[in-house]
């Protein structure tokens, strides 16, 4: 019996982890005489354990939200994926720079609230990014550090296009946020896990989140829901590429093909929530209607330029620490 290999892919750990190595993994496992081991991290912790292993790579294969990967690939550390009947099936919208990387699950950031203290309040659902400045939710807003998270950044950014900014022009937001959405922040977070916790504690009323998040939360029954603001969500992909000079370039490229494949796809929405990137997914019941709430959704959304922001955010990082979260 030929003795069985192992692929590397470093990935978010938590809800993704389990999804992929209980309800997606097992099959190409099997089919190729493989394991997968993820190696869990947020998508910072996975890059910089990519840059450090340059040039002799110790994953095979990476997942990183889009920003994230935008720098990855500007690296090097990405190689072109393969072509394949799963590649061309994936719209346009989630092809990264030629093909050095694809996304993997559809996602948007929009506002989340806390539905039991809004019915308690008698507030309505929030409708525009503009929201985060009422005053009536002062102490109640709970805002991820914009240098660490991609639902912070996507805050920031959408107010600044409510403030007539660009992502060349980031100006109006640094100008009225401490004046405007600040008063309202209860606490700047370094990750989405801290959100549920100050819920239940009754300190978080309003936040930037994702669809998927929130779904996951209300299927634990947590008391939540997702707006989609007025002026559109943000599209965050979730996306993977194959790492450049990994020990085993052919059964990654493999991986990959597989991970957008309708089969590991439709498995990774029914089982977690990951909206899929391939039209071919065959989906029935809660996700199917989950799916159709999500590409309602994406007619309006926005997407930024990755190439701008990553070029300026060292300095919006430390502009924001200076004068945000002082």
């Amino acid at each position: 019996m030929a003795q069985t290999k192992t692929l590397y892919i470093g990935m978010n750990g938590g809800n993704m982890e389990r999804t992929y190595t209980e309800f997606v993994f097992p099959a190409f496992e099997k089919a190729n005489n493989v394991k997968v081991v993820v190696v869990p991290g947020t998508s910072t912790d996975i890059l910089a354990k990519a840059q450090a292993a340059k040039g002799s790579a110790q994953m095979h294969v990476m997942v990183l939200d889009d920003g994230v990967m935008y720098r990855a690939i500007g690296m090097g550390l990405c190689e072109k994926l393969k072509p394949s009947q799963n590649l061309s099936a994936v719209p346009a919208v989630a092809h990264m720079k030629d093909d050095f990387a694809v996304g993997l699950s559809m996602g948007l950031t929009g506002l989340a609230y806390n539905t039991k203290y809004f019915a308690d309040k008698g507030w309505a659902a929030p409708t525009s990014w503009g929201d985060l400045a009422d005053p009536k939710y002062k102490g109640k807003v709970v805002v991820q550090s914009m240098p660490a998270s991609s639902f912070g950044l996507h805050a920031f950014l959408m107010f600044n296009r409510l403030k007539g900014g660009t992502e060349k022009n980031v100006e109006p937001a640094f100008k009225a946020w401490p004046t405007t959405i600040g008063p309202n922040v209860v606490e700047y977070i370094p990750n989405s896990s801290k959100v549920v916790e100050m819920m239940q504690a009754g300190d978080a009323a309003l936040f930037p989140y994702t669809l998927t998040q929130v779904e996951l939360m209300k299927s634990k029954g947590i008391p939540m829901e997702f707006a989609a603001p007025k002026e559109g969500a943000g599209v965050l992909l979730t996306a993977q590429c194959v790492l450049s000079n990994n020990p085993d370039a052919a059964l990654a490229q493999k991986l990959a093909e597989y991970l957008i494949s309708p089969e590991a796809q439709t498995a990774a929405m029914e089982n977690g929530s990951y909206n899929p990137v391939t039209p071919k997914a065959t989906l029935k019941g809660k996700a199917a209607d989950e799916q159709d709430r999500m590409n309602n959704m994406l007619k309006s959304a926005v997407t930024f330029d990755w190439d701008v922001i990553n070029a300026e955010r060292p300095e919006w990082s430390k502009r924001w620490n200076r004068t945000v979260e002082r």
